[in-house]
């Protein structure tokens, strides 16, 4: 496949001064998609909007890690690396300004956001892969962000977007039914994918890697300490998105089916995760595994492929079986363990099965 470089370019406007958060309803970048309907018609949302605007690359997307409610300043436009500046779907870039957009034009007009909000939309549209997948850059970068990514959910938001938009679901009723019947089948490709990289293990059907090479399917390793396994936290996003497919086919129940089987096999018990006062580690706190025979159930971030044995790594890229075994600062600076599935399993799973998987 060949490898497109990134091209990067900040669209520059003249835009109101903006000021971080100082509104009333204390608005901050984490919470910028959840405040009340009327919020999106203020000054301050269109504040925002013209702050966003500054961020979105040639490309269309925008880059991640930077609270955008703050217009870029020369500390930001000094700094070239790629994933600082390039664009991508990764730790819910694009996706957060897309849909506050949205938001901001369902109850003002689409004159003024218009045109930045369909680039970034039809952005999301053209990264796709034929074979349904998304990868982590768009333009291609070299190296494991080519991967199908499903890691932090990175794909099944952006499916959530098209779906939505598809629907002509609100905030989204303003796109054309050119955009919506491409998302909608978008989303089409993207469950074909999905159920294509569903891993089987001696035949059977488990769940899926953090992300899958983009070429043979197969769960692919990404930074140093994300080897190819089955996760016990991306699974469940793509389990949610299959399960709120309407009237689904057999090849879906199939899926969900296999995948809530495999977290219901692999939850653990027996001690708890908690993190701990520890001055010998930097920063004071440590996350360690207690014995509690009352403890979990919990579930790990990465299984070992063949043994359902949870794996842990360091920047060292060793496997190890236990969390302590790895250095501080990738101990302390992940999520090896969470309980992701845990209202899955116990109440929406069965309510889904319920409704759509017949009694034998």
């Amino acid at each position: 496949m060949a490898r497109i470089p990134a091209i990067f370019l900040l669209v520059l406007v003249a835009v109101p001064a903006f000021a971080g958060a100082a509104t009333t309803t204390k608005v901050t970048w984490a919470s910028i998609n959840s405040q009340p309907a009327a919020w999106y018609a203020t000054a301050d949302a269109r504040a925002a909007a013209d702050s966003i605007v500054q961020y979105q690359t040639a490309s269309g997307g925008w880059p991640k890690n930077r609270d955008m409610l703050l217009p870029p300043d020369a500390e930001f436009l000094a700094n070239q690396a790629m994933d600082h500046r390039a664009a991508t779907i990764d730790n819910d870039a694009t996706i957060i300004q897309v849909r506050f957009l949205a938001r901001v034009i369902a109850v003002t007009d689409a004159t003024r956001y218009g045109p930045v909000f369909f680039k970034g939309f039809d952005y999301l549209l053209a990264a796709q892969y034929a074979n349904g997948g998304w990868p982590q850059y768009y333009p291609l970068q070299e190296g494991y962000y080519t991967h199908i990514t499903f890691n932090d959910n990175a794909m099944i938001n952006v499916m959530e977007v098209l779906r939505d938009a598809g629907a002509g679901k609100e905030p989204f009723g303003f796109v054309d039914a050119a955009r919506r019947t491409k998302a909608l089948a978008a989303v089409d490709r993207g469950v074909a994918c999905i159920l294509r990289c569903q891993v089987a293990v001696a035949g059977v059907k488990t769940v899926w890697c953090a992300q899958h090479d983009e070429v043979t399917f197969a769960p692919a390793k990404a930074r140093l300490y994300e080897h190819p396994s089955l996760s016990g936290s991306e699974s469940v996003g793509i389990v949610r998105f299959l399960m709120a497919i309407d009237k689904p086919g057999p090849d879906i129940i199939a899926a969900v089916t296999a995948a809530a089987t495999w977290l219901d096999q692999a939850r653990l018990s027996g001690f708890r995760y908690e993190t701990v006062a520890d001055a010998s580690v930097p920063g004071g706190k440590n996350r360690v595994v207690i014995p509690d025979p009352a403890g979990g159930p919990l579930w790990a971030r990465f299984y070992e492929l063949g043994t359902n044995r949870p794996i842990f790594s360091g920047r060292d890229s060793v496997i190890r079986y236990a969390v302590s075994e790895i250095e501080a600062e990738r101990r302390n600076g992940y999520s090896w363990y969470g309980t992701w599935p845990r209202q899955l399993l116990e109440k929406d799973y069965p309510a889904w099965r319920t409704r759509w998987v017949p009694v034998r």
